[in-house]
């Protein structure tokens, strides 16, 4: 009987390790509600899913998500983050079907200095582009003085993003 119960044991204990592998990657609350929130005004709807994809090419820590509604495909969504003077910062990367950039947006920013790269005004300059036409910060991503740390950062993990999605496309994992 008590072989029975480690065989039993043991059982439950590696499905549950492989149902959990094989899971769709969670946010952790907070962040989960500012990305929805994010979608609906990018997107114009709050009748969408997010559907996670999993692979080797996504750093750890981040996260890619396809944005659904019942009829279509609407776009894909990145959540990463990123290193500001002391700390990290959440951020989102809306990217189209086309895998351009639709939008960008900075979801959490825990320093006090630096806090302009959230604009809209400076983060618009991210729109548009994409594997064939990277960020590259002091060229066709304007300088901010003041957050020199953060924008920079912000460049270079908008250009992962778009590395990162062209891989998955590579992969028909998109």
């Amino acid at each position: 009987m008590q072989l029975k119960n480690k065989r039993t044991l043991l059982f439950i204990t590696a499905f549950t390790f492989l149902l959990l592998a094989f899971t769709t990657p969670q946010l952790p609350e907070k962040l989960q509600k500012k990305v929805d929130a994010a979608i609906s005004f990018a997107y114009g709807t709050e009748s969408f899913s997010l559907i996670g994809i999993t692979s080797d090419v996504i750093p750890p820590k981040d996260y890619v998500f396809k944005i659904n509604t019942d009829t279509e495909l609407l776009g894909y969504a990145y959540v990463g983050q990123a290193n500001s003077m002391k700390n990290v910062f959440d951020y989102v990367v809306f990217v189209n079907k086309d895998l351009s950039i639709k939008k960008t947006k900075v979801l959490i920013y825990r320093e006090d200095h630096g806090r302009q790269i959230g604009a809209q005004r400076w983060l618009k300059q991210f729109i548009g582009l994409s594997v064939n036409k990277k960020p590259v910060y002091g060229k066709n991503v304007d300088a901010i003085s003041g957050a020199t740390i953060s924008a920079k950062s912000m460049t270079i993990a908008v250009k992962d993003v778009l590395e990162t999605i062209q891989k998955l496309n590579n992969k028909k994992l998109l």
